[in-house]
């Protein structure tokens, strides 16, 4: 009894720590709008062909690197990685890294001090503190961006690792989009960064130097970042929007009352809702915490899709074939109120085009669920299901 009175309270604490956390720096929940751009946009749905341009490109750069990333992994993929870094810091290249403190929490501090006498400077990202401690732990920066030079720019659901790049027999092929940015939107990438940097170091870098002229490119688009609770009502206004059709790809897939009921409205005006989550999970209970969720869009009419071929880690949201969203964002609570994220929304009808491709043929290599599939999942399943409903929105 004196165990369980005791887990009791400590839960209490903690849920109470978070709590405070969100009311003292709600100030910092906030919304970034970008102007509306013209870039290049190059589209990625393999890791060994975005790191091949990737690398080529930090191979190239002449003036600075920076590199923001929720998870580097310390392993044989991210290894070059390191080498080339160090490699152009020697060449006189300004190199910056920023990564997430839990999300790359296995990074040896002996590598980081290699780093940094190396002449790269290596920070981390909302790293707990007191007061508050909890609330610090449950924070996330999950944005993934590079800028190079000030000229090129990348975003997307990627990491570095080998499991990034298929290496891993756990979950073999890793499906993921990725976008490469040559044009304006660079210049709101490279403003992105060098505030999250200035947040995580205390430290403002002069800026003149790092943002170059930019010509217009042939895409418009749009960059939005937030903080926290900020990408609901982003995602609600989003779905609202939709007359004819959504796709919805996520490898997490726990929406908020809110977002869920959007779905459920744009379902009974007529709009075809498509959802593709991975057959997989890569972290425990995510996958049952789906279910309720998929239950009630079945029944409203939704498809459902589980990608089975490997992993699918995409974050993206098709509009009527008019517009999408390629973003290091989840469809889940963790990203809608927790965690620091951007999104690209894309305007143009061609390049909307090409990732429904993208889509079709992903969803080509799924299985569709059924009701009759949810009705016969077994206890062990309804039970992980019930767990994973109260951890929800800590996933």
């Amino acid at each position: 009894m004196l165990v369980f009175f005791v887990i009791v309270i400590i839960l209490a604490l903690i849920y109470l720590d978070d709590k405070l956390g969100r009311i003292v720096f709600q100030d910092k929940n906030k919304k970034i709008v970008y102007p509306r751009r013209q870039s290049d946009i190059s589209f990625f749905i393999n890791g060994k062909h975005l790191f091949s341009d990737y690398f080529a490109e930090i191979r190239q750069a002449k003036h600075h690197i920076h590199i923001l990333f929720y998870i580097i992994k310390n392993d044989e993929t991210s290894q070059p990685f390191f080498q080339l870094l160090k490699q152009k810091a020697k060449e006189g290249v300004q190199i910056r890294i920023l990564v997430d403190w839990v999300g790359s929490f296995g990074l040896p501090k002996s590598l980081i001090r290699s780093l940094k006498a190396s002449g790269i400077e290596f920070a981390y990202t909302y790293k707990p503190r007191f007061p508050f401690f909890f609330y610090w732990l449950n924070r996330r920066n999950h944005r993934k961006i590079t800028v190079i030079d000030g000229k090129i720019g990348y975003i997307g659901g990627f990491n570095i690792g080998r499991e990034y790049v298929g290496k891993d027999p756990n979950f073999g092929e890793w499906r993921d989009y990725h976008l490469k940015i040559t044009g304006e939107g660079v210049h709101d990438l490279q403003t992105q960064f060098l505030r999250d940097w200035e947040e995580a170091t205390n430290t403002a870098i002069a800026k003149a130097e790092y943002f170059p002229p930019l010509q217009a490119g042939a895409i418009a688009h749009q960059f939005v970042a937030k903080d926290g609770h900020a990408l609901e009502q982003q995602i609600i206004d989003v779905i609202d929007q939709a007359k004819k059709e959504i796709i919805i790809g996520s490898p997490y897939f726990i929406p908020s009352r809110s977002v869920m009921n959007a779905l459920l409205d744009a379902l009974r005006r007529g709009v075809n809702v498509t959802v593709l989550v991975p057959l997989k999970a890569d972290h425990l209970f995510v996958k049952e915490a789906a279910y309720p969720y998929f239950y009630h869009l079945l029944k409203a009419g939704a498809r459902i899709y589980r990608f089975y071929q490997g992993f699918y880690h995409a974050k993206t949201i098709v509009i009527d074939e008019q517009w999408c969203d390629i973003s290091t964002a989840n469809f889940d609570k963790r990203s809608l109120f927790f965690n620091s994220e951007i999104n690209c929304y894309i305007f143009d009808r061609g390049f909307t085009r090409e990732v429904k491709k993208a889509i079709e043929r992903d969803l080509a290599r799924s299985e569709q669920m059924t009701l009759d599939f949810w009705k016969k999942r077994t206890l062990w399943e309804r039970g992980k299901e019930s767990i994973s409903t109260l951890l929800s929105a800590w996933l």
